[in-house]
């Protein structure tokens, strides 16, 4: 497994979310100020969506300030579906009932284990396959192909 992780400033989190995913065996490319690039939350979180829309990456973990801009900007590129959790139950529903691919966290109410917790439930927690869910699923995707295929302002 392969996640691009991108961060808006070099802060003690974002060393703890790349050493931890490292040590469960998964890849990390960093993104914006994690790779020593100058980046605002814009730069990082399209770096990160970029990536795992291309297929380069499988996932995404955006740190930023709240973590709002990260998720509007990832949620920007097609295919991407980012979800900003604040807790454990929130980052499974978020793959369970939302299919999220990009996971964003706060850095200004994410600490050290709280992190750990939330990535370790988001990526313990595979897309739900109830027909209700995958009826959600189906329909958001649809949503994203109607909005790829038409100029932007145009409904």
């Amino acid at each position: 497994m392969k996640i691009a992780v991108g961060s808006d400033s070099v802060q003690h989190i974002g060393d703890v979310v790349v050493r931890h995913l490292q040590e469960k065996g998964i890849t990390v490319e960093t993104c914006g100020a994690l790779a020593g690039v100058k980046a605002d939350y814009v730069d990082s979180g399209r770096a990160v969506a970029e990536k795992v829309a291309a297929g380069e990456c499988d996932y995404g973990m955006l740190l930023c300030n709240t973590g709002t801009g990260a998720s509007i900007v990832a949620n920007k590129v097609p295919g991407v579906r980012a979800a900003l959790c604040v807790d454990a139950f929130a980052a499974r529903i978020s793959r369970l009932a939302n299919n999220a691919n990009v996971l964003v966290l706060s850095m200004r109410l994410c600490g050290d284990m709280l992190a750990r917790e939330i990535i370790d439930e988001w990526l313990a927690t595979a897309p739900s396959t109830e027909p209700y869910r995958v009826t959600f699923h189906r329909k958001v995707d649809e949503l994203d192909a109607h909005y790829r295929r038409r100029p932007a302002g145009d409904a």
